[in-house]
């Protein structure tokens, strides 16, 4: 998630709230070390995998293995995006057997040997680690699978690898630079290498990006699926909390924390979406989900005829180049039949940061010591645990920034802390009744609109992220869903738009975003350039 959000009021001011359709294939020389990008299996959509899968020219097992040689030559060699920190050895063997079943007419669904490559903070059965990207927990395996885990099983997905992330989500340091992590070191953008990947789920985002699999899946606690996804332009789905169980997944805050999937297109999100809802009796926010299962594939070229969507037009700190990108982005659907409305929060909703900041130090300590000590083969019980070790191997893990965060979550009383509950009351009160509820229910709005993120920074080890705006922070302390879509670029920099609403509206977001996509089709493809400056 974006930490210095909750510290800079000036980032934080202006609240507003972001899949990409397949353009040419043609395969382009890079600029990065004169890497040729010929990959046989770029940009292709779920469907068209399939496609090749039922017609007999594909199996699943030489997917798997072309997506790992690719990995290999990409992540890890010729760009060196870093995005993967892990692969499955067990990816090989699980297509295989996914194979005999489909031989065998047992096709469990879409995802039936598709490879998704998921965030390193979640739990998984078996050899491969769960660190948070922290050495700290580098010998951590779990004897659980996450419950979205076992979901992406059920599904015949295949899980290829486990994504690079900011250590800890992004919650350890105010100066922390996104994508860096003690475990996996820096992820890169792969549109421009020496610039950042947004976080915390950097890894997800560049790997869907630079066609390492063709689907991945985030957390997000403020931010951290759409900015990357944004930044990185991908799909970014960040559901309303409590549709995806949250029970095996390293914490930061019960109140935000959710996963979500990346893709290249809000069809391919939407697919991954579906496999992976569900009650989890560990979760207890999962019941509260409709009983009725909502349907995330039912597109319609008219959804917006009549539709009325709010623009949050004064988003912080976006300049005049992403405003450019948003009025086209206005035109595009008025084109389509909406009736766009320009809106501003109050100033009191834009002093939400400091009620939010409060709730997260004091959340993450009570989660993730919870995790911790239902976890005792990790070897660590509390913060202050991993305080004392950071401290003992700040060489290795602390080399460019502190952990200002844990140590102020430590002092907490974690959820008995004396300024908890109101803060949390606050949060609530500003975000939803007087930030997005407002917003729709005054206005009638189908959705509310807003800039993903600016132009990706360079990386900067020294004075961390140089975040040129964001609109997370609404939807993501309401618990509300978003999903950002690629709306065009700043140089060659991807620039996302988030389209938000009510809980549980994920449906209704989705047909927005499909239709949008499908009129701008803004989806470039990275070209791996080593930098912009000559």
């Amino acid at each position: 998630m974006k930490r210095r959000d909750f510290l800079l009021s000036s980032v934080m001011a202006g609240l507003g709230l972001s899949i990409t359709a397949c353009q040419s294939k043609q395969h382009q020389k890079t600029q990065s070390n004169n890497f040729v990008d010929d990959f046989q299996l770029s940009e292709m959509t779920v469907a068209e995998l399939q496609k090749k899968m039922q017609a007999g020219e594909l199996t699943s097992e030489q997917i798997v293995k072309m997506y790992l040689t690719r990995i290999e030559q990409v992540d890890k060699n010729g760009p060196a995006t870093n995005a993967v920190v892990e692969v499955n050895p067990d990816a090989i063997e699980i297509a295989r057997a996914l194979d005999d079943e489909r031989s065998k007419g047992n096709v469990r669904g879409p995802l039936h040997g598709i490879p998704v490559i998921i965030k390193e903070n979640i739990d998984t059965a078996g050899s491969m680690v769960t660190s948070a990207g922290s050495l700290a927990l580098v010998n951590h395996v779990a004897t659980k699978d996450a419950f979205i885990v076992t979901k992406l099983r059920e599904a015949g997905a295949v899980l290829l690898a486990k994504a690079n992330l900011s250590e800890w989500a992004n919650f350890r340091s105010t100066n922390s630079s996104s994508g860096w992590s003690s475990r996996g070191g820096q992820t890169r953008n792969p549109y421009v290498l020496d610039r950042t990947p947004c976080g915390s789920s950097a890894g997800s985002a560049v790997a869907v990006s630079a066609n390492l699999a063709p689907l991945a899946i985030g957390t997000e606690t403020d931010g951290s699926i759409v900015c990357p996804s944004g930044i990185n332009g991908v799909v970014g789905i960040k559901p309303t909390v409590g549709l995806l169980s949250r029970s095996g997944i390293i914490p930061i805050s019960d109140s935000q924390d959710t996963a979500g999937p990346m893709a290249r297109t809000v069809t391919d999100a939407a697919i991954l979406l579906s496999a992976l809802t569900g009650v989890d009796a560990d979760d207890l926010k999962t019941k509260s989900q409709p009983q009725e299962p909502a349907v995330y594939l039912n597109f319609d070229d008219t959804v917006l005829e009549g539709a009325r969507i709010g623009y949050l037009s004064k988003s912080s700190a976006f300049d005049k180049r992403v405003e450019s990108i948003m009025d086209e982005v206005v035109e595009q659907l008025k084109s389509k039949g909406a009736d766009v409305i320009e809106l501003a929060v109050s100033e009191e909703v834009n002093q939400l940061w400091q009620y939010e900041w409060t709730v997260l130090i004091c959340e993450f300590k009570d989660g993730l010591e919870k995790y911790l000590q239902s976890h005792p083969a990790c070897g660590f019980s509390t913060i202050n645990e991993l305080i004392e070790y950071n401290n003992k191997n700040a060489d290795k893990v602390m080399p460019w920034f502190e952990q200002e965060i844990f140590e102020a979550a430590n002092e907490t009383d974690g959820l008995n802390d004396s300024k908890y509950k109101e803060a949390k009351e606050k949060c609530l009160e500003l975000a939803r009744n007087k930030g997005i509820d407002k917003l729709m229910n005054d206005n009638k709005l189908d959705a509310v609109m807003a800039p993903t993120n600016g132009a990706a920074w360079s990386i900067d080890y020294v004075n961390g992220d140089n975040f040129g705006g964001g609109s997370s922070q609404l939807a993501a302390i309401s618990g509300y869903p978003s999903i950002t879509v690629p709306a065009g670029n700043i140089k060659g920099l991807p620039i996302g738009v988030s389209f938000f609403g009510k809980p549980w509206t994920e449906s209704r977001l989705i047909q927005i975003a499909h239709l949008y996509e499908k009129v701008s089709k803004k989806r470039i493809e990275p070209r791996f350039i080593a930098s912009l400056i000559k």
